[in-house]
């Protein structure tokens, strides 16, 4: 009896690398292979890769040398961000690897799993052809939760000094709007009620039809909040400077664009963005989020901050501080800067000793911890309505998991119900991460 072939996925990064998991997941389901969860006994092993900061990339390669690689049959693909930046190196940074495909490639997984298993030779791919990924990908056998992702714009063309996304990922691509809006109707005949719209640069959404109508994210999001099932609309990750007074507006009339939205500032200096090659200034930034408040009130934001940049002094430290302060952002990341070859960052004399760097972090976290605490608290005794229940406790089958609209974790002890619904839960305590409640009566 012929022995099933059998797969194991690991993602590291982004949103849109989970995504994209989730796709080569259903291609490979399609391809008649079985998911396995056990990445020592799974005939094909996919790491599916980061290439944002120096870390992530070390950990892949540390990754694969824990796999133990006995014989031939056992098939090790490495994927993402990664495989396109390091292309062939890879091959000789680690011999085991058999299939090298960039993060627009990865559809032709199957056809490279035949080509090295006939040939026996290792396969790679980096080119970018991100229009015919979205062409191929077929339909999903896999389950779907309340909560979906659908990438609708890839790649970017922004150049900020610290990134490698415009290199791993290319040029900015934007699908089609027929095949985003049947997407999520599957997806929520599927039992998705929420749909999150991905991007490099989400709000750099632009597409023109065969009839040369243009088609901007606020029209997207539009067209997909006339889906009846869908329930909850979110976008990521979003640029400063692609937030157009129509989507500002959006956010006040659209119901079903949640009033929480994820906006990557990085630091509150001046000095330092203009390093960055972000484009825009402190000024501009406030006036985006005050507009935001102006059109819906209880509008809240997140953001991303990069500190030790090359340059930045404590001055512009105490600057993003202060721009923390006059926002009062929830839920964000923080990172120290991670120089990546081939940036124009890289070329910047950095003199900011790491433990200095690691102390401006610590600060930083600390305050947007007590900030993120500071908001928590103020659902505690009260009913949260509107809690987006996303799946249930198998071990404890009494609580439950759901999602505020601001995107607090909420768990919730109850027998009464139903995964996909939205319910009012009475909070009764807190921490600066989650909510937890139980069922209001």
């Amino acid at each position: 009896m012929m022995k099933n072939k059998t797969f194991f996925i690991k993602s590291y990064g982004c949103q849109m690398n989970e995504y994209d998991s989730n796709k080569i997941n259903s291609l490979l389901l399609n391809d008649g292979y079985f998911n396995s969860s056990d990445i020592q006994n799974a005939d094909l092993i996919v790491f599916n890769t980061c290439n944002i900061r120096e870390k992530a990339a070390q950990k892949v390669y540390s990754d694969i040398g824990r796999v133990t690689k006995e014989d031939k049959s056992k098939t090790i693909a490495l994927v993402g961000c990664v495989a396109q930046a390091e292309n062939d190196e890879i091959f000789k940074k680690n011999k085991d690897v058999d299939i090298v495909l960039g993060p627009q490639s990865y559809h032709l997984l199957p056809k490279m799993l035949k080509a090295h298993k006939y040939y026996q030779e290792k396969q790679i791919n980096t080119e970018f052809i991100i229009n015919e990924k979205f062409d191929l990908i077929r339909e999903e056998k896999s389950p779907k939760g309340v909560s979906s992702y659908i990438t609708i714009q890839e790649g970017c063309d922004k150049f900020c000094a610290f990134c490698v996304v415009p290199f791993t990922r290319g040029p900015e691509y934007s699908r089609s709007i027929e095949s985003i809006v049947k997407e999520a109707e599957a997806l929520t005949e599927s039992g998705t009620r929420e749909i999150i719209l991905l991007g490099q640069n989400v709000n750099a959404y632009q597409y023109i039809d065969n009839k040369e109508i243009s088609y901007s994210i606020s029209k997207l999001i539009d067209e997909v909040s006339k889906i009846e099932k869908v329930k909850r609309i979110r976008y990521t990750t979003s640029h400063p400077n692609n937030m157009d007074n129509e989507l500002i507006q959006l956010h006040g009339s659209n119901e079903k664009l949640m009033p929480f939205l994820h906006l990557p500032v990085q630091s509150g200096s001046d000095e330092i963005l203009n390093k960055m090659n972000r484009k825009y200034n402190i000024s501009e930034y406030k006036h985006i989020i005050d507009n935001l408040k102006t059109v819906r009130p209880n509008m809240e934001i997140s953001s991303d901050f990069i500190i030790g940049f090359p340059g930045e002094t404590e001055k512009d430290f105490q600057a993003t501080l202060d721009l923390v302060d006059y926002v009062g952002f929830k839920q964000s990341y923080s990172f120290i800067y991670s120089e990546r070859p081939g940036t124009k960052a890289a070329t910047i004399e950095d003199i900011t000793p790491l433990v200095e760097k690691k102390l401006r972090l610590s600060i930083l976290q600390k305050k947007l911890e007590e900030l993120q605490l500071e908001f928590n608290k103020t659902f505690c005794n009260k009913n949260v309505d509107n809690v987006l229940i996303e799946n249930q406790s198998q071990s404890n089958p009494e609580y439950y998991f759901g999602r505020t609209p601001f995107l607090q974790p909420v768990y919730v002890k109850s027998k009464n119900l139903t995964v996909g619904e939205e319910a009012s839960v009475a909070i009764e305590t807190c921490n600066h991460k989650s909510l937890y409640g139980m069922l209001s009566n």
